[in-house]
């Protein structure tokens, strides 16, 4: 190596350093699905779409951006960064005003803003003691992101139904599967039995929804989705144990865009369906 060849490089590390102006952006794709599907089938639920919903829309995705690099300065406690700050900030200040925007419109809208402010507290105490990888803090945050559903439908037609939180726990149901299939990857956590409890439950609270009412016999049906999902896995476990993560995120897609397909089919008015 020739003496020019460290200072070249120390130049191009720091060239491609964090800058504090530079946005953050969350690296969670498989969340972004989450979110946009579970908003879309509270739109769908709503049958319309006002500037209510791009306002919620907008509301719901800088809130799910400012915990990115709030997670991020717990995590890195031990000195303050800038760059965390100013955009953790920025996403919660737009968050905010859009939340007190619809608010005002719509007080109803409180009890989903003290649920999701509830769960950000949560999810911050168990990355600050870095519990943020179990079960039961992985469930928290997909009933969380879920909560998109009820926001949509809400903030669009300025009340609240009971099938609303049907559809939310089904999508939360759904959407959970993902914390017991890709825990087959890790050896520490490749038992099968969780995953097989947590199944056989969903199926039964789905069931249970729509015998009640809370649930269309077809929304109701979409879970199966995940189920066809878990029996491909269970056949192919050699191959989704091993396969690229990129393997399973497509899979992941795939089967949420099934789900939402047939979930605002159901939902269609009457005189559509």
């Amino acid at each position: 190596m020739t003496p020019s060849q460290p200072n070249s490089i120390q130049q191009t590390s720091t060239s491609h350093a964090p800058i504090w102006y530079r946005p953050t952006f969350s690296p969670e794709h498989g969340v972004y699905v989450v979110l946009f599907v579970s908003f879309l089938t509270g739109a769908a639920a709503a049958q319309q779409w006002t500037l209510a919903t791009t306002l919620a829309l907008i509301c719901a995705f800088a809130g799910f951006q400012a915990e990115h690099p709030l997670v991020l300065q717990i995590k890195q406690r031990r000195s303050w960064k800038p760059r965390f700050l100013v955009w953790g900030g920025i996403y919660t200040a737009i968050a905010l005003s859009l939340a007190v925007y619809l608010y005002l419109q719509i007080p109803v809208l409180l009890w989903l803003y003290l649920g999701a402010i509830a769960a950000f507290a949560i999810d911050a105490i168990s990355v600050f003691y870095r519990q943020q990888k179990s079960v039961t803090n992985e469930l928290l945050t997909f009933a969380a992101v879920c909560l998109a559903a009820p926001f949509a439908y809400v903030a669009t037609t300025g009340t609240w139904v009971v099938s609303v939180i049907g559809l939310w726990i089904l999508n939360t149901l759904f959407f959970s599967s993902a914390i017991f299939t890709v825990k087959l990857r890790k050896p520490k956590t490749a038992s099968l039995v969780p995953g097989l409890i947590y199944h056989a439950i969903a199926s039964v609270v789905v069931g249970v929804l729509w015998y009640i009412g809370w649930l269309t016999l077809i929304a109701a049906i979409a879970f199966g989705i995940v189920l066809l999902k878990l029996g491909l896995i269970l056949v192919r476990q050699d191959w989704y144990r091993t396969t690229r993560i990129q393997n399973v995120a497509t899979l992941e897609t795939v089967s949420a865009l099934l789900f939402l397909a047939i979930v605002a089919i159901s939902l269609l008015p009457a005189r559509l369906s």
